[in-house]
């Protein structure tokens, strides 16, 4: 019994460990995905990344099926796996469920709205001017992401931020792309950021979420701007040829 008690024991620990592994290694190359370091189509090598992170090949390839999963890669059979390109249709889609979300969330949050979270969101609008006056547009987008996340995290709604962290993954190429496209998209996405907030800090719930709506539909058009104007570079390039073929990208 002892013995089968502490072959158990030991048994649940590897378990736990291997999950943590993986769950870490997952993180890590979502992060490279979601910046931008790794662009759609790049191809994600299973011993490249054990060795990067140091860590077995077996973790690494569990953290590719969770990414699959979450929509960010696919496999090729005999080809490997690959960071997938979501086209302008499938973002359509997406656009059309996070407007649904993120109006629920504004909804939510403003009836349990207090000092602290809108603390938070301060700060956010604060790095996005800060961003703006710099012009970095990596700094906008991140601080951009962060402020929505707060948003969503905020509203108290486990299975809808759990939800809308899978959109924000697939979206975040075609973001920073509509942020790049246009000299004024800064100014004017800080614009409507600001409105929201103030809405929120007022209880305002209906005005929060028309605010939302209108900020999400007007990013889903800066998205198709971008993706047919060409301007895109970089990775936001492979995007926005994607957006022109109109290809799902599965």
């Amino acid at each position: 019994m002892t013995e089968y008690m502490h072959s158990a024991s030991v048994d649940q620990i590897e378990v736990v460990r291997r999950h943590s592994l993986t769950t870490l290694v997952r993180d890590e190359i979502e992060r490279h995905i979601v910046d931008g370091t790794l662009a759609p189509g790049d191809k994600l090598n299973e011993a490249d990344w054990a060795a990067r992170l140091q860590v077995s090949r077996g973790p690494v390839r569990e953290a590719f099926r969770a990414l699959e999963q979450a929509g960010l890669v696919r496999t090729e059979k005999n080809r490997g796996v690959f960071v997938r390109t979501v086209s302008l249709a499938e973002a359509d889609e997406i656009y059309a469920v996070r407007a649904v979300l993120e109006e629920a969330a504004c909804r939510m949050l403003a009836a349990r709205i207090d000092a602290g979270k809108l603390a938070v969101l301060r700060d956010w609008l604060d790095a996005m001017r800060a961003a703006l006056a710099l012009q970095d547009h990596d700094a906008y987008a991140r601080a951009n992401v962060a402020f929505h996340d707060a948003i969503v995290a905020a509203a108290g709604n486990t299975k809808l931020y759990e939800t809308y962290r899978r959109l924000v993954s697939e979206l975040s190429l075609f973001r920073r792309a509509a942020l790049v496209v246009r000299a004024d998209a800064m100014e004017r996405s800080l614009a409507e950021h600001r409105a929201i907030l103030t809405a929120l800090a007022s209880r305002d719930a209906e005005q929060a979420a028309a605010l939302m709506h209108a900020h999400v539909n007007g990013g889903q058009q800066r998205a198709h701007v971008a993706c047919e104007s060409g301007e895109a570079a970089g990775a936001e390039r492979v995007a926005a040829a994607a957006c022109v073929r109109g290809t799902r990208g599965r």
